[in-house]
């Protein structure tokens, strides 16, 4: 086959989990596939790095930024549908949301979340008319469907009225390098419990700070590292953040590099919590499981599906529920062992590679 990936939304360090997935993706359909032509489309923030570097994977750079959403969506709309159509595609995957409306070949396109339609309110007015009708054209053109959960398979059936066939679920993997993470407590740096999300609505940081207020009144001596982009609810964190006294005890790092985020702060933490109202998966509590974490995350679906028993679940709407579970993690010795051990062995059970496969199948069956 002539694979065409649609990379044109990435922002390196600019678009999260999206970003992750599609880099953590290629390098396992490059470990698993030699048959077949890649040809990435990239935009002119990506780099050759994102391409694997084997002779069956190829680099098709464009002139466009993914920065202007305007220019890059009519990219996508004109100038990717006709080198598609040049290069005799058999098949385009869209691995971020969007996918061209006219298109030679068949489509495969992900759907990592459909939060448009949950919560517009978290949308701003002039992005969320964009979400709306680029993501159920994308859903009714594309042959096939790829859901990153049944939670998001869910939605996808409920919002658009789709058959159930066309819809795949590809859940996320976790690297290998969590698991070769011995966590450990540096004697130098006070301990601290780690989050990793952009600093969205959704993300329920809000909850998390005035959690961890009532949190330290009990352990003054940890801190709270909050690692993610900055997004929109920055502002009304970094003043509620204050308004609480916790410029002491609460770091907001921003985006960091990968390897530092794994090698420093995973490797670190004492605890990790993810106190989200809304997932379309939930990678961060993954990662935690399998480095080891202790880990609590909200009870919803699809985190709670997720974590099953290798994580302690809490009420996101509930600052105590959220405090309470802290308080457990760091002080029941024998909860944070099994946590420990049942978190990274339920974190085996989703691997890249095994998403490669399932992907790789969903592409050949779009084939007429």
């Amino acid at each position: 086959m002539r694979i065409g990936v649609n990379a044109l939304y990435l922002i390196p360090g600019g678009v999260g989990g999206t970003e992750i997935y599609l880099r953590s993706l290629l390098a396992a359909l490059a470990s698993i596939d030699r048959v077949n032509d890649y040809f990435i489309f990239t935009n002119r923030e990506t780099g050759r790095d994102l391409v694997p570097p084997q002779s069956n994977f190829h680099h098709l750079p464009q002139n466009v930024r993914a920065t202007n959403r305007p220019a890059r969506i009519l990219w996508e709309q004109t100038a990717l549908s006709v080198a598609g159509w040049r290069l005799r595609l058999h098949v385009l995957f869209n691995p971020g949301f969007t996918a061209p409306v006219l298109c030679a070949c068949p489509q495969v396109t992900v759907f990592h979340d459909l939060q448009h339609k949950r919560h517009p309110e978290h949308f701003r007015w002039f992005d969320l008319p964009f979400w709306r009708v680029l993501l159920w054209l994308a859903a009714h053109r594309s042959r096939l469907l790829i859901a990153v959960s049944d939670a998001t398979r869910n939605d996808l059936l409920h919002y658009y009225s789709l058959a159930r066939d066309k819809i795949r679920v590809v859940p996320h993997g976790v690297e290998p390098a969590f698991f070769l993470l011995g966590v450990r407590e540096r004697e130098d740096q006070a301990p601290f419990v780690l989050t990793v999300s952009t600093l969205h609505p959704h993300k329920n940081l809000d909850g998390l700070l005035r959690a961890f207020a009532q949190f330290t009144r009990v352990h003054p001596e940890y801190r709270l590292v909050i690692a993610g982009l900055r997004g929109f609810q920055t502002e009304q964190l970094e003043a509620l953040h204050d308004s609480l006294d916790l410029r002491d005890t609460v770091t907001f790092t921003g985006w960091i590099p990968r390897d530092r985020l794994i090698g420093e702060l995973f490797a670190n933490a004492r605890a990790f919590v993810y106190p989200s109202t809304f997932e379309g998966f939930g990678m961060p509590v993954l990662e935690a499981m399998a480095a080891g974490i202790p880990t609590a995350c909200s009870n919803i679906e699809p985190l709670a599906g997720i974590a099953g028993a290798g994580a302690i679940t809490f009420d996101p709407a509930d600052p105590k529920a959220i405090c309470a579970a802290l308080l457990r993690l760091v002080e029941d010795e024998p909860l944070r062992v099994r946590l420990s051990q049942a978190g990274r062995e339920r974190a085996r059970a989703f691997t890249w590679e095994a998403a490669a496969h399932s992907t790789l199948a969903a592409l050949t069956e779009a084939l007429p």
